[in-house]
């Protein structure tokens, strides 16, 4: 090694042992600052500086579009949304023990739900149209329960019917308020309108009485149309009627698809069992085509075309709608005048058909005059949605409620043309938005011929094949054989075949019996003259099964709950919600400005 290559090596070596030395003394000892270069001490450091230059504000900024610079908006989150979050939680843990059989717990659940929405409407005033909307849907759902598995509509008691709030009107007139003549005159002038429209007193009187006394019964009927509205204007439109005609159901059945009558009219548009066969709505064992919504408006459509071909009249095709062709036809030939109000003022049309046509045409001025009449803050419930699956064999809605994490009630509200708790074959049936693949993968788990008893169960996070099986009232081993599990055996998210026996829904034991009007609808289900027979709900053909409100009440008295209603229902939070319930169906009695406790 030469002596350049010694010196270089011992270069390093020291400094590796400075760095070792170094690592255990203070930062600021000598030996560290011995490597630094020593501080000038030339004097103070002259710190006078020249200003910055100035810049222009937001230069950087002023080409970049605002909403780049604009924060996300977080909505302000209030007391009241966590109290509707609750409610939400609530009613959702309620329907999850309702599917289970759970009823006590459901209810519950139930009542803290409602107890939330009333909080928080309380707490937002501003906010209490939006809520108590939503709470208006779920006592609609709770009601709906009831019906179905609560011991509502499995009474021993014979079904009653409550008065529609137009039947009584029917045959009655109302006085003309002079203020409004002039008003609905220059409405009536100022309209676009496919239906000829006239301002009569007849018309003027219900004008009048749907401004005051029925508002009302607008108000719910208009918020109910908003899930058939889109349906029942496209039809109308293909089979080139007036789009106004829409009033008649709004008359007919306050947009109720499960309305009857006690003539026995039945469905949205209230056919009688014959006429509705003459434009192709069936009846089987199983289903009614008059409480399909679809169909139902299809052949309401079709049937009103025919009579404006028939009377080449608008009006007379309505009257005849109301009281029959026959009844029209016999009055236009007797005097000579194919003119309904010549008609009317001659006395030549029932008294009901006299004033149903004025109804109509009240109903479609104060509608396309909305703001005029307080109708414009009306918010219309959504349009129903569903997917559709066309069953192969008699299937059962527990089932069906089973597969696509929904329950019974909710399966009748899509499906309305059922009569009880089995759909045939090749019926399509209604569910959920976004379910229909799931329910046709897991039917095919099911062997046909069980369909109308067995039950499927999702597995949840540590339930056994023995919890499962006392459930639904089945041993293990019958588990285990039709599921093909070997022994004790199940894991959670499995979807699990039940073969369980079929027992009979509740409304479908006593239905033949049982006639329903609800009184919530803004209906006209009449008990007609003697001319009515040739009317499209003439009284013909046999019962209809319907599935009845559960404590209806004759108008004017409150309803109560059943004897089993009330054994599930003993404490004042479950009478409230019963209440509320019954509260959506009489709208004639109370005044909807927000819900009160007690």
């Amino acid at each position: 090694m030469n002596a350049r290559t010694q010196t270089l090596a011992s270069i390093i070596v020291v400094a590796g042992a400075s760095v070792i030395a170094g690592c255990g003394i203070n930062q600021h000892s000598s030996f560290q600052n011995a490597f630094l270069p020593p501080h000038a001490h030339s004097g103070p450091v002259n710190l006078d500086i020249d200003h910055p230059p100035l810049v222009e504000p937001g230069v950087y900024t002023k080409d970049v579009p605002g909403f780049l610079l604009e924060g996300p908006q977080i909505p302000r989150r209030t007391r009241g949304d966590e109290m509707v979050e609750e409610a939400e939680r609530h009613f959702a843990a309620g329907k999850q023990a309702y599917a289970i059989g759970a009823f006590a717990t459901a209810r519950q659940e139930f009542d803290l739900a409602v107890d939330a929405m009333l909080d928080a409407s309380d707490l937002n005033p501003a906010d209490r149209q939006a809520y108590d909307r939503r709470m208006d849907q779920m006592v609609d759902a709770i009601h709906s329960f009831d019906l179905a598995a609560l011991g509502a509509s499995d009474s021993s008691e014979e079904g009653r019917f409550d008065k529609a709030p137009l039947e009584d009107i029917l045959q009655m007139t109302f006085p003309v308020d002079p203020k409004i003549k002039d008003r609905v005159l220059d409405q009536m002038a100022a309209t676009v309108s496919q239906l000829p429209l006239s301002v009569t007193d007849a018309v003027l009187g219900y004008v009048n009485y749907f401004s005051n006394r029925g508002h009302g019964t607008i108000v719910v009927a208009m918020q109910r149309s908003g899930r058939y509205r889109p349906m029942i204007q496209r039809i109308l439109d293909e089979e080139g009627v007036p789009q106004e005609l829409i009033h008649l159901a709004q008359a007919e059945s306050g947009f109720m698809p499960r309305a009857m009558s006690s003539a026995r009219a039945t469905g949205m548009w209230q056919f009688m069992a014959w006429r509705g066969a003459e434009y192709g709505l069936q009846r089987t064992t199983y289903t009614d085509d008059r409480l399909d919504p679809e169909k139902a408006t299809r052949a309401a459509a079709h049937h009103l075309h025919d009579l404006y071909n028939m009377f080449g009249d608008w009006y007379l095709a309505i009257a005849a709608y109301d009281c029959g062709p026959q009844t029209v036809q016999t009055a236009v030939e007797r005097t000579g005048y194919a003119d309904f109000w010549e008609l009317r003022a001659r006395g030549e049309l029932p008294i009901e058909t006299t004033n149903y046509v004025p109804i109509i045409l009240a109903m479609t001025i104060m509608e396309k005059n909305a703001q005029a009449y307080g109708l414009d803050q009306v918010q219309m419930d959504p349009p129903i949605e569903y997917d559709t699956v066309e069953l192969t064999a008699l299937t059962a809605l527990p089932l069906i409620a089973d597969v696509t994490d929904t329950s019974v009630p909710e399966l009748t509200e899509l499906n309305p043309a059922l009569l009880g708790n089995l759909a045939p074959a090749h019926y399509a049936v209604h569910v959920p938005k976004g379910s229909g693949a799931r329910l046709t993968a897991a039917l095919a788990l099911v062997p046909a011929e069980h369909r109308a008893g067995w039950r499927v169960h999702r597995v949840a996070p540590g339930e056994t094949l023995a919890v499962i099986g006392t459930r639904f009232g089945v041993s293990t081993a019958s588990l285990l054989a039709a599921n093909s599990l070997p022994a004790r055996a199940a894991v959670e998210g499995d979807l699990l075949v039940v073969p369980t026996a079929a027992r009979p829904a509740p409304a479908a034991r006593r239905v033949a019996s049982k006639h329903v009007v609800a009184s919530r609808a803004s209906s006209h289900s009449s008990s007609h003259t003697a001319s009515a027979a040739a009317s499209h709900r003439a009284p013909a053909g046999h019962p209809v099964a319907a599935r009845p409100r559960a404590g209806a009440a004759p108008a004017g008295k409150p309803a109560s709950p059943s004897a089993a209603a009330r054994r599930l229902a003993p404490k004042p939070a479950t009478l409230r919600t019963i209440f509320l319930a019954t509260y959506r169906f009489h709208y004639c009695l109370f005044c909807k400005k927000g819900y009160s406790r007690g």
